[in-house]
Formats: C-alpha cells, sequence, structure tokens
C-alpha cells in the first residue's frame, strides 16, 4: 500500500493537522476583498513547524478561488525571477556586468597602471518600480472582481533585505491603489523579526503574525486515525496513543511518526494492521530521521555560546534552572540570561516556570546526549563538584 505520510521538507500533508483556523481566516479575506487584513500576513516558528506548508496550503486556497499564485524563496535575485514570472519571461536577465580593465604601459620605464572602465548596472534601484509594473500589467489583463495575485516568500532573512524592501514598497503602493493582491512570507522568528523591524519596513508591521506553534495532541490523534483507517489499514486505540505521543505536538514528527511505523508495518508483511512492534520500531527510526533533519541543522546555525547553553540544558532530565545553567557555564546570571532570550526568540527553548527553561523542539535533550561534547560538560560539571 501507498505510504500516506509525508516526512519531505515542504511537501504538504494529507492532512493539515491543527491549522484550520489559520487557513480559514485567510480564505476568508481573500472573499472579503480588497484590503482585508488577511491578505498581508507573515508566518514564523521553529524549523519543522510547517512554515512552507502553510505557504503551500494558502497558495492552494487562492488557487481554488482561479487567482494567480507565485511562490519565491528569498535568495539573491528572487525579485528578477518574481519580474520574469509576472511578465511570462523565462531567459535571465543581467543584473549586473562588469567590464574589463584595460592596462597601459607608463612612458619612460616608469611601469604599467590599470585603468578600470567600471561597472554597468542595469537594475537594482528600480527594482519596486519595474515590479509594480509588471504587476499591474499583469492585474490588468485579469477581472480583478474575482481574481488577484497572490505572492508567497520563503525563508525571508535579512541578507536579502534590499530586495526585501523593493517587494515591500512595491505591495504597499498597489495596496493604496487598492489592486486585488495578498502577499505572505515566512521564516524562522529571530530572522523575519529583523526584517519586519527594519526602519525602511515599517509598513510591513501591519501585516497579521501567525506564530506555528505545537499542535493540540487531540488534532494528532485523530489525524493519525484518519489517515491510517482511510488509506487502508487498521489500528488500535493504545497503538495510536503512542504515536500521538511521540510527537510531542511538533507538526514534522506527524508525518515522520506516521512515514516510519507505515514502512514498518509494510517490512513486515502485516497487511492492513499496524502493530505496536512497527509502531516502536517506527517512533525509534523518526527520532533518528529528526536529529538529520531538524535537531543538525538547528544546532549547527548556533553561535558557540548558544550550543554551550543547550549542552548545559541537556545534563538534566527535565526543566533546567537557569541558575544551575550559569554555574555549569561558569558565566554570570545576567551573562547567561542572553542567551536564554535569544534561544527562546528563535523557538528552541521555552521558559517552563519563573526561572526554569526546557526543551521547545522535540527530543533535542537526546540528540545532544548522543555528542561526545555532552559528556565532556557532564565530567567538567562532575569535577567542579
Amino acid at each position: 500500500m501507498a505510504n500516506p505520510f509525508k516526512p519531505t521538507a515542504g511537501m504538504t500533508p494529507p492532512v493539515l493537522v491543527g491549522r484550520e483556523s489559520d487557513l480559514d481566516d485567510f480564505r476568508y479575506a481573500l472573499d472579503d476583498g480588497v484590503g482585508a487584513p488577511g491578505r498581508l500576513m507573515y508566518l514564523t516558528g521553529a524549523r519543522g513547524v510547517g512554515k512552507t506548508v502553510m505557504l503551500n496550503a494558502l497558495g492552494d486556497i487562492a488557487r481554488d478561488q482561479d487567482w494567480l499564485v507565485i511562490d519565491e524563496t528569498a535568495e539573491r535575485g528572487f525579485m528578477d525571477r518574481l519580474i520574469r514570472a509576472l511578465n511570462g519571461e523565462s531567459a535571465t536577465r543581467t543584473v549586473k556586468y562588469q567590464t574589463p580593465g584595460l592596462t597601459l604601459d607608463i612612458p619612460g620605464g616608469l611601469g604599467q597602471a590599470t585603468v578600470n572602465l567600471g561597472a554597468v548596472e542595469l537594475e537594482h534601484g528600480e527594482l519596486s518600480l519595474d515590479f509594480r509594473h509588471a504587476m499591474t500589467r499583469r492585474l490588468d489583463g485579469m477581472d480583478e472582481s474575482r481574481r488577484g495575485i497572490l505572492i508567497t516568500l520563503d525563508e525571508v532573512q535579512s541578507s536579502s533585505i534590499d530586495e526585501i524592501r523593493a517587494l515591500a514598497v512595491g505591495v504597499q503602493h498597489l495596496i493604496r491603489e487598492r489592486r486585488n493582491i495578498a502577499f505572505v512570507f515566512a521564516g524562522l522568528p529571530s530572522l523575519v523579526e529583523d526584517v519586519v523591524n527594519d526602519d525602511v519596513l515599517t509598513f510591513l508591521r501591519r501585516a497579521e503574525r501567525r506564530h506555528l506553534g505545537d499542535v493540540p495532541l487531540p488534532d494528532i490523534w485523530s489525524a493519525f486515525e484518519t489517515t491510517i483507517s482511510d488509506s487502508g489499514k487498521n489500528v488500535d486505540y493504545e497503538i495510536l496513543n503512542r504515536l500521538t505521543q511521540a510527537t510531542n505536538g511538533y507538526p514534522f514528527m506527524i508525518q515522520l511518526v506516521g512515514y516510519w511505523t507505515w514502512r514498518a508495518s509494510e517490512t513486515a508483511k502485516r497487511g492492513d494492521r499496524i502493530t505496536m512492534e512497527d509502531a516502536d520500531s517506527g517512533i525509534r527510526q523518526a527520532k533518528l530521521k529528526l536529529g538529520d533533519m531538524v535537531h543538525g541543522p538547528i544546532y549547527d546555525g548556533l553561535t558557540a555560546m548558544q550550543k554551550d547553553y543547550l549542552l548545559a540544558m541537556s545534563q538534566d532530565d527535565g526543566p533546567s534552572s537557569t541558575s544551575e545553567i550559569a554555574r555549569r557555564l561558569e558565566r554570570s546570571a545576567q551573562y547567561a540570561s542572553v542567551y536564554r532570550a535569544q534561544l527562546i526568540k528563535l523557538d528552541i527553548i521555552t521558559a517552563s516556570d519563573y526561572g526554569f527553561v526546557d526543551f521547545k523542539v522535540p527530543h533535542m535533550r537526546e540528540y545532544l546526549r548522543s555528542h561526545a561534547v555532552h559528556h565532556q560538560m557532564r565530567r567538567t560539571i562532575e569535577d567542579m563538584a
């Protein structure tokens, strides 16, 4: 039987668990007409909470209403790609052309000199105007009483700030002109906040903010039961409980647990049954894959002190005392609190109680404990004691 679970980054799962109200709000914004607040929105959340999946789902809603949807990622040159898509072009346009230098011999044996013939900037400052013109031309060819254009921008980051400014200025003017458009962008919390709080982009602060967090466990239980039974397998109540608890409410873990459990059932040739043995095997494999696909990239992207803070937390079996973490790091409480705040902003940890923090990304503690640096810190802490 075909596996109904899709644990691939950005792949829309068969059931979008726990996001129904967000989708309904966007659907209402499109129906409500030009100027509806839900047409300007940004999505934030930690890795694996489904930001790209949500962008896909919002795009599908717009497509169902016969809107033109253009999806882009905030990598260098995305504005040029966006303008070309609006113009129906496919050829790559030159953004900058650097002419070669010219070397001249200086009379009298005084050596050589190089004259730089300069560079030709074909576009950049005009990006916003080009975007507005492209959008206007495309909208003029539509019946705006029933159709519009949705732009989605994924992985927003401050390194693309110049192009994001150009896009935001263009969107702002189009909204003021009451054109039938919508703009949704997404990224990690700290990166999106840097963009939204840019002095030039005050307009984006009025966008609706949707922070994608954990999914309620009852919703996950129902999603597992529906997806598995609709796809041709039987699973009992206790197994569903086991699968649900293993996700910790983390959206990507739903797909991983479901995928590897289903695969274990197929490998064991159980036909239309999923057993507890399949569930245990699937959960073990899901945790390993979560480490490779989510924990590793999160950890690798942190500063040295942020990593040390997490390693200090991983020494505990549950919530960690912030004062104890500072002691383990041999830093003052004030110094350690800076990194606590950063990690909370990144959605990696959470303040579980006054003076305590805990991991927010599920199974992060187990991932860190599998590394030699965890054990090295443990020995250091024991020596300090």
